[in-house]
């Protein structure tokens, strides 16, 4: 029997404590532990609605497309605050490939082919909600559409960033790419090369 088959969980009170941008809940929770001994765990969450990222690549000239943009928890451990991430975004009620495809096509330009699902983490589970859900997707130069950039009405500013696989798994070793959904994302198309274009 695991640990999770003896602990007993009761959410006593749930104070909402902001919701602007994103909701933070303060929770009071009685926590029975496996060995059958009570404790009282006080615990701030953030409620995020969950998100998609993708893996987007172009086989054919072994591309990588990325995008930079700015974030401020970044920013206020190190400046400039700009990341190279994995195309991303919230689902906004779509279902998660509905919202890849919408992502990717708003940031980088291209329209998505071939979008593969591969599996859903938690982003933080020790202090929020979000899960991610997480793709593979093969583009060609024909698919770019559009400039992408991201969408005015809501404050983005993306630049697109093309680039070898090794290149950016070399990102990771020179702390250059520091988002942990990218990070996962590179790992696993390394682990799964041959099967990217299959």
């Amino acid at each position: 029997m695991t640990i999770a088959n003896q602990a007993k969980i009761e959410i006593v009170e749930e104070k909402v404590l902001s919701n602007g941008w994103t909701k933070l809940s303060t929770f009071d929770v009685a926590y029975t532990s496996s060995k059958g001994h009570t404790d009282r765990l006080k615990r701030e969450i953030y409620h995020r609605t969950p998100a998609a990222a993708v893996f987007l690549y172009d086989p054919t000239r072994d591309i990588v497309v990325l995008v930079r943009q700015f974030r401020l928890p970044v920013y206020l451990h190190e400046k400039p605050g700009f990341t190279l991430e994995a195309p991303a975004g919230l689902l906004d009620e779509d279902a998660p490939e509905e919202a890849i495809r919408r992502e990717v096509l708003e940031e980088t330009g291209y329209r998505a082919r071939d979008v593969r699902f591969l599996f859903r983490v938690y982003s933080s589970p020790g202090a929020v909600t979000e899960t991610i859900h997480l793709f593979a997707a093969l583009v060609e130069p024909s698919d770019r559409v559009a400039a992408g950039g991201g969408l005015a009405d809501e404050h983005e500013d993306i630049e697109v960033v093309e680039m070898s696989l090794r290149e950016a798994l070399d990102m990771i070793d020179s702390g250059e790419i520091i988002d942990a959904k990218t990070i996962i994302l590179l790992q696993w198309a390394m682990l799964n090369r041959d099967r990217l274009c299959s």
